[in-house]
């Protein structure tokens, strides 16, 4: 077969522009040049991110050129520039801004997973390499919240960091406690989840400690919200709710100061735009929810002059080609979550990392989230190896058709504790009973008169234990590993096939987001070409993961 090597570069005619489309440079190649016109030969030269490149025209056709002089007449020796693309680092993408207000190199953020998946490991990994993670404090006891933030404070210093504040319905008080645990020990990063309203605990936490300073407003922390609709990021792009602001300053927890500075502050400092993701999602296409979400933040941006907004997005990111595009539709930066499980660092059990390095993009599926499981919340989690969805799915459709646990059929009940709950109702209600009483006594005197809440709490006993089951690769119980994980992780296998990242047990959260960034780096390039009217064939576009070592040269 004939690999027709020289047509790895082509020329799109275009109605405008100079003669023959030039932009007025010559290349004039010298003892350390390197050029390229086959696939084998361009791919090599697009990822050495740090130098110029040039399509120049040659009697032969267009070539690939790196290195040389350039030059603005022609001569004899120099070859006229078709197209240019300059250095393009992936310290390049995203906004300069945002990653100059939290100390980044790289614009990439690893998102919370609860459960302490995002662990202290991964948080720090990801700030040892330019770049920054949210620890994943959702669904843990506040001791071991503060446990894991003393641990980031030493060991991180004045390096990027934060962590997960998750809405919590069903237990305000312990949102509450999250916030002002935050706000005693100063952390400045806060990534907001699952919010389906404002409340005091978010309010209380972007409000501490704001000052004015020189004629200026200064606002120590920082709040991400993550977000998957418009209706609620308009609240979040808007200053706290005036009665929320009242009320928080009469119980002593604002100053008369920060409640008249509140309405010149945003809510959120940054707001991400969840799409198609793993856990709490409402599967929305990046396409559409990123557009809309920067067109929100473009018309609330003159409302506060003093407080640059970003946008950043999620959802999908598990391939270089989804990084780029989100970079290039206007997020500031990136947020990656299912990816990072997959990795060492991640706070889950090898039993899990084994299943998510098997996902391909359609074994996920939605299933009951335990947190908001009697509002019908649904989040998203892996199918394959596992028949959590299904059994989580069916204790819900029972508890929507009954009003009490004792008036389901028999049959069905039997079922219930054979295949899910793992034994007899009464010993799943001492466990929740015992729980309840150390973290909230409220809601068991609620499910003493109420049969329908009691039934809820130990149908949630099962949602919550599934996911620790699934952290913890407890034996015998791989059918009920709740695994939270959005169609990205199988996107992320494919692109890694073959690589050094196929293995479960060699990826790392550091070379997966730093070949996630170089292979984003190299399409921009490509993009930028296709824009002068190069197209480059598709077998040179070579994005697969490197080693760490091979990525900093071509970076250096």
């Amino acid at each position: 077969m004939n690999d027709r090597p020289i047509t790895a570069l082509s020329a799109t005619p275009r109605p405008y522009g100079p003669p023959q489309d030039r932009v007025g440079l010559f290349w004039r190649p010298d003892a350390a040049a390197r050029t390229a016109t086959a696939s084998a030969e361009v791919g090599p030269l697009l990822r050495m991110l740090s130098d110029p490149l040039a399509v120049c025209e040659t009697p032969l056709g267009l070539q690939l050129c790196l290195g040389g002089r350039w030059e603005t007449s022609a001569s004899t020796e120099a070859l006229p520039v078709r197209a240019f693309v300059p250095p393009m680092p992936p310290q390049a993408l995203g906004c300069p801004e945002f990653a100059r207000t939290h100390g980044l190199r790289f614009t990439l953020v690893a998102g919370a997973m609860a459960n302490g998946i995002t662990s202290v490991d991964l948080v720090v990994a990801m700030a040892r390499a330019g770049m920054m993670g949210f620890f994943g404090a959702a669904g843990l006891s506040l001791p071991k919240i503060e446990t894991a933030l003393q641990t980031l404070e030493t060991t991180l210093l004045d390096a990027p960091w934060g962590s997960n504040l998750i809405h919590s319905p069903y237990e305000p008080e312990h949102e509450r406690a999250v916030s002002e645990l935050y706000r005693r020990r100063e952390v400045r990063r806060v990534s907001a989840s699952a919010y389906l309203k404002i409340t005091p605990a978010l309010v209380a936490y972007r409000l501490h400690q704001v000052r004015e300073e020189g004629g200026r407003i200064v606002v120590p922390n920082h709040l991400f919200a993550k977000l998957s609709r418009t209706e609620l990021a308009e609240q979040f792009l808007a200053p706290a709710p005036p009665a929320i602001v009242e009320a928080l300053r009469r119980a002593g927890e604002l100053t008369e100061a920060q409640a008249l500075l509140a309405p010149a502050i945003p809510l959120a400092s940054a707001i991400t735009a969840e799409a198609d993701s793993g856990g709490h999602t409402d599967n929305r296409p990046a396409l559409c929810l990123l557009p809309a979400m920067i067109a929100l933040r473009n018309r609330r941006q003159s409302d506060f002059p003093g407080h640059r907004l970003a946008v950043g997005a999620a959802g999908g990111i598990g391939t270089p080609s989804a990084l780029w595009a989100a970079y290039a539709m206007g997020a500031d930066y990136a947020l990656t979550g299912s990816v990072n499980q997959a990795c060492r660092e991640a706070g889950t059990s090898d039993a899990v990392r084994r299943l998510l390095a098997t996902a391909e993009p359609a074994d996920v599926a939605m299933a009951p989230a335990a947190d908001m499981f009697e509002m019908g919340v649904k989040l998203q989690v892996l199918r394959r190896g596992t028949m959590f969805a299904s059994r989580a799915q069916k204790l819900w459709e029972l508890y929507r058709s009954y009003t009490a646990y004792e008036d389901i059929p028999q049959a069905e009940r039997a079922w219930v504790e054979k295949n899910v709950l793992g034994q007899p109702y009464e010993a799943v209600w001492a466990e929740t009973e015992a729980f309840w009483q150390k973290r909230d006594p409220s809601r068991l005197r609620a499910a003493a008169t109420d049969p329908k809440r009691r039934m809820a709490l130990c149908f949630r006993w099962y949602l919550g234990m599934s996911s620790r089951w699934a952290n913890a690769g407890t034996a015998g119980r791989e059918g009920d590993y709740q695994i939270w994980c959005g169609p990205a992780m199988g996107a992320f296998n494919a692109w890694v096939a073959g690589s050094p990242l196929a293995a479960w047990n060699e990826r790392s959260v550091g070379a997966v987001a730093c070949n996630l960034l170089h292979g984003a780096a190299v399409r921009a390039r490509v993009a930028m070409l296709a824009a002068q009217g190069i197209a480059i064939d598709p077998r040179a576009v070579d994005d697969r993961p490197r080693t760490i070592a091979e990525l900093e040269a071509w970076s250096a």
